[in-house]
């Protein structure tokens, strides 16, 4: 049986976004599968919203800056920022009024409204809410490399739960605030409003509660 994890808990807009149709997916299922949900949605976007090429869609009030790395497939919203030396790579969805910093990097992620990654971050197979802050070298990681068993595992309440998946990053809710080179570790689920503190580590897998974020 699949796990059940209830995205619009975490992320209040998920369920009227254009990725609702694919609910039935886990999130680690939906970030396996980013490149081909991205290159379901370019194909229903209008030409007069977004300049289309090669499998990138940019809306027209987007700025992007020289020096700026994008591949597709995807899709970068309305007003959205993308500083010179950000890479956005491996089919991502990014919403309206979203910024990319120098040094930022996206990776098959799905981005909604309003989130910002400052300068310097990784983010990887991960779902990001609205309104979430990482500040200066915050990471969220998406890979095991400390083991030899590299299965991603999520805690739901007291248990941990496979996911059958060696890549996933996190599900990071609405209005949470990551701080200055702190790193959530692969699996993590973040509720709403959540506080990583700077410097610190958020893993669930080894430390169930949220207190020492």
């Amino acid at each position: 049986m699949a796990t059940v994890v209830d995205l619009p808990r975490y992320i209040a807009a998920f369920a009227s976004s254009p990725l609702a149709r694919w609910r039935h997916l886990s999130p680690w299922e939906l970030t396996g599968q980013s490149s081909a949900l991205v290159r379901a949605l370019l194909s229903g976007l209008s030409a007069a919203e977004y300049v289309i090429s090669e499998e990138i869609a940019v809306h027209r009030t987007a700025a992007i800056e020289s020096g700026a790395v994008l591949k597709g497939p995807l899709i970068l919203g309305a007003n959205a920022f993308v500083a010179a030396g950000a890479y956005l790579r491996g089919g991502n969805w990014v919403a309206e009024n979203c910024t990319f910093g120098p040094g930022a990097e996206l990776k098959s992620s799905f981005v909604f409204a309003g989130t910002k990654l400052a300068h310097f971050n990784f983010v990887g197979d991960s779902l990001v809410g609205e309104g979430v802050n990482l500040e200066a070298g915050s990471i969220i990681c998406n890979y095991r490399n400390e083991r030899a068993a590299k299965e991603v595992m999520v805690r739901l309440g007291s248990d941990l739960h496979r996911t059958g998946s060696e890549k996933f990053g996190a599900v990071v809710g609405d209005a949470s605030r990551i701080g200055a080179n702190a790193v959530v570790a692969p699996g993590a689920l973040l509720e709403m409003g959540a506080i990583v503190r700077r410097a610190k580590l958020c893993d669930q897998e080894a430390f169930p509660s949220n207190d020492p974020f």
